[in-house]
């Protein structure tokens, strides 16, 4: 897609946007047929041909509209009529939009688009589509356009990824990826396997790799910029590329949904795609440990006491709880070696968060208020919502163990996303600034572009516009 200022005098493809309140203001001009067919509600979409032209009546409801519900009202439209789409020069006609709600609204027509495998040669996202919006300069809109590709290449990768089928994402076949972005993007790129993480004492993450038929990817990637004094952060993301549960094997019945497990990681992927295209002025480390948790002779076992990396021991109680494992030596790793002014970990972690917010938000847990309040209003702005869980000490009760250090699971039947952020709290090595999101409701579910349960790309919006605006 390209963004041209208006300067054709002819269009044979026309979008006009609508709250309900400019159409009453405007609807006279229009023809009267049109008046009774349309009001401007949300999701309303009329369509006028003419041998000349066709035109898009685009509903958006009422107005005082936030700026990501341009981007979910673009989404609806291009979802349901991308078929009909024209690669055409299109006009864009709404008088009272600002420039972040044409961004917003940008990023929706190119989302709306999106199916498994994704697919470029789809008319928006040809680079001969041209949307042409007389209400900017070019100048702007050559900024926007920048966004908005970084952005939708980022969103595009962590969608892809997620909805692969499992055979498709083996650990060669998803670090072959990662190596070439990093090449194509500038990062530096480190991989341990197996061996060397035995080396490196990253022994919770290599419980869980052990039943693998596949070596071990403790992966990192890293985005440095030329700016003096910038804030770095270090990101963690659960890259667990299919889990069957290991011995504490999960009901068959949904199983085939557990490749989303990697869904922390995407979203990670995603925002370090948008953060080194648009050059952000920021440092970022990020840790994928990435691995399956398969069934084998080899297989870590219930009772297994295990050494992490930072030389606390963990009493395996379920091995259904690996998620934890991965990511306590991910964020042990990057507290120890590296130096950040934030550190988050994100991950499809828990049941227990989906069953406490189903697909309406990700649970989130921090030790710093101000990182806390910085991701609620992230997550209100980007519509990515989050909702602070306590981390009170009284938790640490509930998985303490007799033979090591901690267990990884209460016994008790509550609250296990609470526990499994406070076990967490145990590996960032007292890092003053530290989140851990439990996205797993929210980054698989019901999409408007596939018939079954696919994903939602939730945690690239959120991660990205945290990481472009901390100052």
């Amino acid at each position: 897609m390209k963004l041209f200022n208006k300067k054709n005098k002819q269009y044979t493809q026309v979008f006009r946007l609508f709250t309900e309140e400019t159409w009453i203001l405007n609807a006279k001009n229009f023809n009267k047929n049109i008046s009774l067919l349309f009001v401007g509600k949300k999701n309303e979409v009329f369509i006028e041909t003419t041998k000349e032209s066709i035109t898009y009546y685009i509903g958006l409801g009422k107005e005082n509209l936030q700026n990501f519900e341009f981007q979910q009202n673009a989404l609806k439209f291009s979802q349901t009529q991308k078929k009909n789409i024209q690669t055409v020069p299109t006009l864009l006609i709404a008088d009272f939009i600002n420039e972040k709600q044409f961004e917003e609204f940008t990023k929706g027509l190119l989302l709306g688009t999106y199916s498994y495998p994704f697919d470029k040669t789809h008319p928006l996202w040809n680079q001969s589509f041209e949307l042409h919006f007389g209400n900017l300069s070019q100048k702007k809109l050559d900024k926007i356009s920048s966004k908005i590709n970084a952005f939708c290449d980022g969103q595009t990768a962590c969608m892809d990824w997620l909805n692969k089928p499992a055979n498709l994402k083996k650990p060669e076949i998803f670090s072959a990826y990662l190596k070439n972005l990093a090449k194509k993007n500038q990062l530096k790129y480190t991989v341990f396997n197996r061996k060397k993480c035995e080396e490196l004492g990253l022994g919770a993450f290599l419980s869980v790799n052990q039943g693998s038929a596949y070596d071990a990817a403790f992966t990192i990637l890293e985005y440095k910029t030329t700016e003096k004094n910038a804030k770095t952060f270090g990101l963690v993301g659960k890259c667990v590329l299919f889990d069957t549960g290991g011995v504490s094997l999960k009901n068959s019945d949904n199983m085939h949904y557990m490749k989303s497990d990697m869904g922390g990681a995407t979203a990670v992927l995603g925002a370090l795609i948008y953060a080194s295209q648009m050059k952000l002025p920021v440092n970022i480390t990020a840790i994928l440990p990435i691995t399956d948790n398969a069934i084998s002779e080899k297989a870590y076992l219930p009772s297994d006491v295990i050494t992490a990396y930072n030389g606390k021991t963990i009493e395996v109680l379920n091995t259904d709880a690996e998620g934890r494992m991965t990511l306590a030596d991910g964020l042990s790793y990057l507290s120890k070696n590296y130096k950040t002014d934030i550190l988050i970990d994100i991950a499809t972690l828990t049941g227990s968060s989906v069953r406490m917010f189903g697909d309406t938000c990700g649970a989130m847990f921090s030790n710093n208020d101000e990182l806390k309040n910085l991701l609620v209003k992230t997550g209100d702005k980007t519509n990515q919502r989050l909702w602070n869980l306590p981390l009170w000490e009284i938790w640490m009760d509930d998985f303490r163990s007799d033979v090591a250090d901690f267990k990884n699971i209460s016994m008790k039947p509550i609250g296990d996303c609470i526990i499994a952020a406070k076990f967490l709290e145990q590996f960032i090595g007292n890092h003053p600034n530290w989140a851990h999101l439990d996205i797993a409701g929210v980054a698989f579910g019901n999409v408007g572009y596939a018939k079954e349960k696919a994903a939602t790309g939730f945690g690239v919006q959120l991660l990205a516009d945290l990481i472009e605006n901390y100052h």
